[in-house]
């Protein structure tokens, strides 16, 4: 399979990883002991040497952050409407931005609050709304996605905030958009997948909006990988790896990753107790830094009552789908995707 510088950041930008893919793996200053490739699904090895060869003449994350956040902004399309909006921060907190994807006001059809991907120090929801088109389009719901506040200049307790304000605009305008308060989901990719995390706890904590589903695509989850516990040597080589989780990390937190003192708030793995958390679905790669963490809180939802599905596809890396969507392990796990939403939203019978 051939592909294109255009195509492999297009797909960075979709999977809410950077402006440009492979973030930390810039940083990467010790050679591997074993080949990465040799890890990644054959079907899958074409985009991974391009990522390789992409990262070989790219700056370290700690010092490209910034410039990358100015990356492609794939085009919208021009058959779901989509509308910027100014909505009020939470109390104390500036006002936040959200971009408002097919609403159809007089309908009551399901929705999607999403938050972007991009290590909590990059990316953007104007770069995501391609991707939540495209969702509006399969599942004929709404879609809102927020242009939360980035770290390190804001940390998890802004970003937090930005993401509850949305969601509590969303409940509070359901009919308005044409949405059923009932069927709203939250969704992520990345450190957007952990933002969902986190905002379904806060819904849950203050019981603010029910929801239906959570859906986290490789979600970022638990600061200690990479900072105090370490992953096998083939394991998060292809895009985001250790030192962008650290400095990922670090950056959200206000303070080192990996220590007694983080705090659980921003971080859902250090969260004791799962109860009560909607249905939800996780799905990851199998070489992808976050597996571990990811199966593990699957497994902790399972244990507290939690209905989930957890989906790992074999030799896939971080992304993999955005980057390499025609391949059939892309297809296999975004129809997971979409069929876990199809079923949040009760419309599991449809064609996907």
């Amino acid at each position: 399979m051939a592909l294109e510088r255009r195509d492999i950041l297009r797909g960075a930008a979709w999977a809410g990883i950077g402006a440009a893919l492979p973030l930390g793996a810039w940083a990467q200053t010790t050679p591997a002991p074993l080949d990465p490739i040799a890890a990644v699904a054959p079907e899958l090895r074409a985009a991974a040497r391009q990522i390789q060869a992409m990262v070989a003449a790219m700056p370290p994350i700690t010092e490209a952050y910034r410039t990358m956040r100015a990356g492609p902004q794939p085009p919208p399309a021009t058959d779901i409407p989509h509308v910027e909006r100014r909505i009020p921060g939470a109390p104390g907190q500036p006002p936040v931005t959200i971009y408002v994807i097919n609403a159809k006001p007089g309908t009551r059809r399901p929705a999607i609050l999403h938050t972007h991907g991009g290590g909590y120090i990059v990316g953007s929801a104007s770069g995501s709304i391609l991707q939540c088109q495209d969702l509006a389009r399969q599942l004929d719901c709404a879609v809102v996605t927020v242009e939360y506040r980035l770290a390190p200049e804001t940390t998890y307790v802004g970003s937090v905030a930005d993401n509850h304000a949305a969601l509590l605009w969303l409940h509070a305008n359901a009919a308005t958009l044409g949405v059923d308060p009932a069927r709203i989901a939250v969704m992520g990719e990345s450190a957007g997948g952990g933002h969902a995390a986190l905002l379904a706890l806060m819904a849950r904590d203050r019981r603010s909006v029910p929801l239906c589903a959570q859906v986290l695509i490789y979600p970022m989850l638990d600061d200690r990988t990479g900072s105090t516990r370490t992953v096998p040597p083939f394991i998060g080589r292809i895009g985001w790896d250790t030192p962008a989780n650290v400095f990922g990390w670090r950056s959200f937190l206000g303070q080192a990753p990996g220590g007694a003192s983080v705090p659980a708030a921003g971080v859902p793995a250090r969260v004791r107790d799962l109860s009560g958390l909607p249905p939800t679905f996780i799905g990851v790669g199998s070489v992808d830094l976050f597996v571990d963490e990811d199966v593990d809180y699957a497994r902790r939802l399972i244990a507290a009552g939690v209905p989930t599905e957890l989906v790992v596809t074999p030799g896939a890396f971080h992304g993999f789908d955005a980057v390499a969507p025609d391949t059939g392990l892309a297809k296999r796990f975004t129809a997971a995707k979409i069929a876990a939403l199809r079923r949040a939203f009760g419309i599991d019978g449809a064609t996907t």
